[in-house]
Formats: C-alpha cells, structure tokens, sequence
C-alpha cells in the first residue's frame, strides 16, 4: 500500500546514517542524482555481488560476465532502434511550463482513487499507450480533470514523444567531433560482443551473458527517490537459445528470477508479475516483477524475450555475420534472446524498504523505541560491531585482536564511545546483524555477549567462535 511518510522517513533515514546523499549538495544538488554513503555503497555492492554470484557462479557454466565500454559506436543506437524508439509519451501543461512523461501523471492521479476506479484508468491508459493513441491520452487526462500539481490547472499541451537519450561529443576540438550517446542500457554491449565471447569461450547454446555496469536516461520525470534516476546501474543478463524454444525459456527465467527475489527473504505477497500490454519493438513476450515499494507496486525488473531482433539488426547495420552453428542440428542460425534486467538502484531501495521499521519498545516502566534496518545479513553494510564495554583495563586489546581476526572475512566495525544502549541503536539504524560486547568477565572466561539485531537477545558464546558464527549467518551461499 502507498505510503508516502514512509518513503519520506526512509529518505531522511538514509542521509542521516550515511546510505545515499543528494549529489552535489552544497550547490543544492542536481535533480534524480544521488551520492552513495559508507554504508550505501557497501549495501549497494552486496547487492551486485549476490546477483553475480547467483546468475554466473552458481549456474552450470554456461553464464559468463562482460564489462562493455559505456561509449559505443553511434550506430549501435540505430540499429538497436533506441534512436527513433527510444522515447516516451510527454505532455506540458501550459501554465507551469512544466513536463510531465503522460503514464505518471495518470498513475499519479489514479493512487488518489480508490482501487476500483483507479484499476479502470489504469486499464483505459494501458489500452490508449498500447495503441499509441496521442490524442485519446490528451483527452484521458482532460475528461479526468487531472491538474498540474504545480498550476493547479488542466491546460496541457499535446501529447508528444521525447526521446530519452543522453547525447555528448567524442573528439579532441569540438568542429571535429562525431556525436556520440550515453548508454541508455547495457544489452547492447552484450549483442555486439555476442561472437566475441561465444567463439573465445567456446559457448554452447543455450548460454548467457551477464553485465552490470551505469546507464544513462533523461528521464523528464525523475521521482521516487533512487527508485528513478538519470544515472543508475543495471544488472543484466542476456540468455542466447534455439529459435523455437523462446517460450521455454521465457517461463523457465520468469520462474527463475522471482526465486531469486524470494531468497532474499522477502514474502511473496509482496511481488507480483505484470504482463506487458504493450510491447517493445523487439519483443514477443514480456513482464515486469513489481515489488510494492511505499509508493506502490513499481517495476524492479524486467523479463523479456527479445526474438532476433538485435542480433539480426546488428548484423545488418554492421555487414557482420552473427550467426551461430548449431552442431547438434547442423544449422546455422540467429540465436533468440531472454533478457532478465534488474535496476541495482532500485533493488536497493527495495530492501531499504523491505528493511525498514520503526519499533515501539515501550513498557508499563518507560517509554522507548528504536529505528532498525532489518536487513538480510548477507547484505547488510557492516556485519559484526566489536564494542568493548569500557576504554581500559585490557578491554580494547581484547576487542581489537577479535577485530584482525575477522576484518578479512567480513566488515566489522569498533566502537568505544558511549553507553552500550546508544552503540546498540546505532548499529540498528545502519543495519548490523551482529553486536559483540567485550567486558571484564571475557578476561576471565574469554566468552563475550552477542548480541542478535532482530529479536534484541543476548547470549554468551566463546570468543573463539565469533567468527564462524558470523560468516555462517551471512554467507551468500
């Protein structure tokens, strides 16, 4: 359900405990960029290094990884279609001067619905967008009485296509420069590394290809926190099989992709797929995997099948045979694609969303409450906080020979400041599963208390098992 004080007490969350800033902050930032913090870059990093591990590691050899350039051949954005496809539906309302991408601000109107009335407009935009039924939009939003939230009014221009990339110039002095783009995706650099990689690593189809790396989109309407931006980072991979088999393949990676999203501890009720009315240039099936993000279910990835399309465009723009021999049925062939593409940046504000909660811990004697990140361990920034109870007696030896043996495993952090309450608090709001308490009994037992983030339990364990405990608790696989 739509929870907009939600979203704002995450995004204020985040700046005050160092996850993401406003980018360029002291000129008053730029809008849809955002910095990440210390613990947002490692969250963000935990992120990608599961998804690798899990769609290249774990698989049976046959998904191997490529880091494309984000410069590419102008061309490639013809023959990929981007350069006359690659644009929205945008209206201007004539008052505020302001633009807005026509989808949103339908959907934007209908979260003011109630459900009922707000699936229906919903349905009518799918139907008109499907059709690319301009002026059917235009009067949706009229008929609506839909208003600009910066004029108040309902003067709109005509719906018109705005396309949504990046452009800059390549070259030493600027009369000579051939313009090139910046990447809106990266599948493209996968297609035209396609053989490269197939015949190098002697790849068998069906094989795949996984990529993460910045893209660039001007987004017009940017909003959402990190959940839309203008410069994020994609997780993509890109699975080459037989022609006919496509539809195999589609359900086997939708299957696949939302057990992934479930490892991650988060229920099911809270993803759905969504089926696309519309489908891209080069696509025969299509869906989204939607999480239900404090604004709503919201795309986190998409899984498409691609037919032929970029590789057969790609050869015919280039002049280069992209075909594959397939020994088993001696032919030669244009592979088919399932693409599975997930945003980095969305799925991390997705467990930031997942994770976040503000506990009540109030009793009959006082008052009390605390704001956790409840994140899956695996993931989580910093892994074990040593704290030692007191700065003397021995006390911060002890923790930081505990701390040389764990620092190559896993992150830790050393704390001596404060009450052990406050430290605990801290260590809830950034996430960390694990807190141990080093005190003047551990010189005695060499035993310290553990502390458990979730349930708040404590238990004394031996001080040689700190370690293995805590790389079993958070090892991905």
């Amino acid at each position: 359900m739509a929870n907009e004080k939600n979203l704002q007490n995450i995004i204020a969350h985040c700046k005050e405990y160092g996850f993401v800033f406003p980018s360029s902050e002291i000129y008053d930032g730029l809008s849809a960029v955002y910095d990440y913090g210390q613990y947002g870059v490692e969250l963000k990093r935990n992120i990608r290094d599961y998804w690798w591990k899990s769609m290249t590691q774990m698989q049976d050899n046959n998904i191997v990884g490529l880091d494309a350039a984000i410069f590419m051949h102008p061309t490639v954005w013809k023959a990929s279609g981007h350069v006359d496809n690659f644009s929205d539906p945008m209206i201007d309302n004539k008052d505020s001067k302001k633009r807005y991408r026509v989808d949103h601000l339908i959907e934007g109107y209908a979260e003011t619905l109630d459900k009922e009335s707000g699936d229906a407009l919903l349905q009518q935009m799918d139907a008109l967008l499907a059709a690319n039924d301009f002026a059917g939009l235009k009067a949706l939003i009229e008929s609506n009485k839909i208003k600009c939230a910066i004029s108040g009014t309902c003067n709109w221009t005509d719906v018109r296509q705005f396309n949504l990339m990046f452009s800059t110039e390549m070259g030493s002095v600027a009369e000579d420069a051939n313009m090139v783009y910046l990447r809106p995706e990266t599948a493209q650099g996968i297609f035209v590394n396609f053989l490269n990689v197939q015949k190098t690593g002697r790849m068998k189809i069906p094989f795949g290809i996984a990529q993460t790396g910045k893209a660039f989109r001007n987004e017009i309407v940017a909003r959402g926190f990190i959940f839309r931006m203008r410069e994020f980072e994609q997780m993509e991979m890109q699975f080459f099989v037989r022609p006919g088999t496509q539809k195999e393949w589609y359900e086997y990676w939708k299957d696949a992709r939302m057990k992934w999203h479930l490892s991650l501890g988060i229920p099911a009720e809270h993803y759905r797929f969504h089926d696309h009315v519309k489908l891209a240039h080069y696509a025969d099936a299509a869906c989204d995997i939607e999480y239900d993000f404090p604004m709503g279910f919201k795309e986190v990835e998409g899984v498409h099948s691609r037919t032929d399309f970029d590789l057969k465009s790609h050869q015919e723009f280039s002049g280069k045979k992209l075909t594959y021999f397939d020994t088993e049925i001696n032919q030669h062939y244009i592979p088919y694609v399932i693409e599975t593409s997930i945003g980095l940046d969305r799925t991390v504000m997705m467990i930031l969303s997942e994770s976040y909660l503000e506990e009540d811990l109030s009793t009959a004697e006082k008052q009390d409450s605390r704001v956790v990140l409840k994140f899956p361990p695996m993931l989580a920034p910093i892994k074990l906080a040593i704290l030692p109870l007191l700065k003397k007696d021995g006390l911060p030896e002890i923790a930081k020979e505990l701390l040389n043996e764990c620092k190559p495993h896993f992150r830790c952090f050393y704390e001596e400041k404060d009450t052990i309450g406050k430290r605990y608090r801290r260590m809830d709001a950034i996430g960390t599963p694990f807190c141990v308490t080093i005190d003047h009994q551990t010189k005695e037992d060499h035993a310290v208390t553990i502390r458990y983030r979730d349930t708040m339990t404590q238990e004394r364990i031996p001080l040689s098992e700190v370690k293995n405990l805590v790389l079993e608790k958070t090892k991905m696989f």
